[in-house]
């Protein structure tokens, strides 16, 4: 959305506090252009991104606020502005901060008029925000998770103060719409269904950082969708930290399986995506709709964490291995050949040799296309946090390692049964090692590179895949 361009009726159709922010962009465009005439060009700002798909949709909002505020946006962090949009599910996560942060402080001697933001969930977590208010004092701006859109309003509140500007919200109920948003794909988009996660898993710290559920109206999605359509995106990414739970905070309650059904009616949109998937709250009717839609792509990414039940009782899960292995066994019924991939933890206080071996059988009798393998990592303020039975290190590393093993044995082996075959592939990038290759994605959501011309990019094309390279194929249109 351009802000020059928008019509008068549409402002008015917007809710008070997104005409609040845009007032904050529209005086803050004002404030860079005159520090452009001052310096004799743009200011420049960069986003880097450190977590999950829902971090990259946040970032394409923060970019996109900062573009209409007239920034021009650089990959290097020798900038005017630079935000990081940080995460906190893993601890080496937080320390790839810091370590940025040391370095930001160099380039900021260079140019004190550097303005440094950190957001996301990392900030979500007062021990964080007391170490950088410490140890991190040129830090201009902290936010939290549930209050990006608000990003315009604090840059104005530390331009008009001579200190760190600190908003962090615990939690919150409201979802602020139309603010602009600058998309990294111009063919495909990440769209947010809700927020937050109700769930608790004695391991993870998003809940307390992304706050409870809360959904989006379903009408809003909808239009978004058509918006971006019309704007040449033929694939749709859903998300949520849980979407099996979308609708149950609404006031007129809708299921994830009713929402996929009318999204997937609308004309133009070519393929539908979505994650991430609890498997306690995944539904007969949402399989059934997925049987159904030759538009949702035949991928599903279903996190395991652990093939005990024993553990998978101690991480809160609200399933068994038998109920998980029932429900895969369903899914491969209705759809046949749906890829199947998942998210496992190696290392869960307590678990045994026992325990690690029915992870193993989990994966033998599933067959995953991949898997996410992690080995757990201590989060301060999760119940697992303070368990005892800390597994040792060498114990946990020498498990992941036959994990993994396990994992990609069985991948490449499903991976190779497409070998010959022609698939539909959405053409994605240039390749990044040859620019004679495009790189598209399959279905599945696997890659394949294959010759052919920029022109392709954002177009679906039949290719055929010649070669299997274990995780990727090497292939030819058709």
């Amino acid at each position: 959305m351009n802000l020059e361009n928008t019509k008068n009726q549409e402002v008015e159709e917007f809710s008070s506090e997104t005409k609040r922010q845009y007032q904050y962009i529209e005086n803050l465009r004002k404030w860079h252009d005159q520090k452009k005439e001052e310096l004799g060009r743009p200011l420049t700002a960069c986003v880097q991104c450190f977590g999950c798909q829902m971090n990259a949709r946040d970032a394409e909002k923060i970019t996109g606020i900062l573009e209409k505020i007239g920034y021009q946006m650089v990959e290097t962090e020798e900038a005017d502005f630079v935000i990081y949009n940080t995460c906190t599910v893993r601890e080496n996560a937080n320390l790839k901060v810091y370590g940025r942060l040391g370095y930001l402080s160099k380039l900021k001697k260079k140019n004190p008029d550097m303005m440094i933001a950190l957001c996301g969930c990392m900030m979500q977590e007062q021990t964080v925000v007391d170490k950088i208010k410490k140890s991190y004092r040129y830090v201009d701006i902290i936010f939290g998770t549930h209050n990006i859109f608000k990003l315009a309003e604090l840059m104005q509140a530390r331009l008009d103060s001579d200190g760190m500007i600190i908003d962090i919200w615990k939690d919150t109920t409201e979802i602020v719409e139309d603010l602009p948003s600058e998309r990294k794909y111009r063919f495909k988009a990440g769209v947010n269904i809700m927020f937050g996660c109700n769930n608790f898993c004695s391991y993870c710290i998003v809940p307390y950082v992304r706050g409870r559920e809360r959904s989006r109206n379903p009408e809003d999605i909808i239009k978004e969708i058509k918006e971006l359509v019309a704007d040449g995106v033929v694939e749709i990414m859903l998300l949520g930290q849980n979407v099996n739970s979308y609708g149950k905070n609404l006031e007129s309650p809708m299921t994830f399986a009713e929402l996929l059904q009318e999204i997937v009616k609308i004309d133009g949109l070519e393929r539908v995506r979505f994650m991430t998937s609890h498997p306690k709250d995944l539904s007969d009717d949402l399989i059934e709709v997925m049987k159904n839609s030759k538009k949702i792509c035949n991928h599903l990414h279903l996190p395991v964490q652990s093939g005990s039940s024993r553990i998978l009782k101690i991480m809160n899960r609200h399933y068994t291995k038998e109920q998980y292995l029932d429900l895969v066994d369903r899914i491969k019924t209705a759809i046949p050949g749906i890829s199947l991939t998942t998210d496992i933890i190696v290392g869960f206080p307590g678990e045994t040799e026992e325990d690690f071996e029915e992870t193993l059988d989990v994966v033998r009798k599933v067959r995953y296309d991949s898997a996410y393998t992690f080995i757990y990592s201590k989060r301060t303020g999760t119940p697992a946090a303070n368990m005892e039975e800390q597994i040792d290190d060498a114990v946990v590393k020498e498990r992941f390692n036959r994990l993994l093993k396990e994992v990609q044995t069985i991948a490449s082996g499903l991976t190779k049964k497409h070998e010959g075959t022609v698939q539909s592939v959405l053409v994605e990038q240039v390749n990044e090692q040859d620019a004679s290759l495009m790189t598209g994605r399959l279905s599945n959501s696997l890659l394949v590179h294959f010759k052919g011309e920029e022109e392709l990019i954002g177009k679906i094309v039949d290719v055929r895949l010649n070669e299997c390279k274990g995780f990727y194929y090497i292939g030819e249109l058709v």
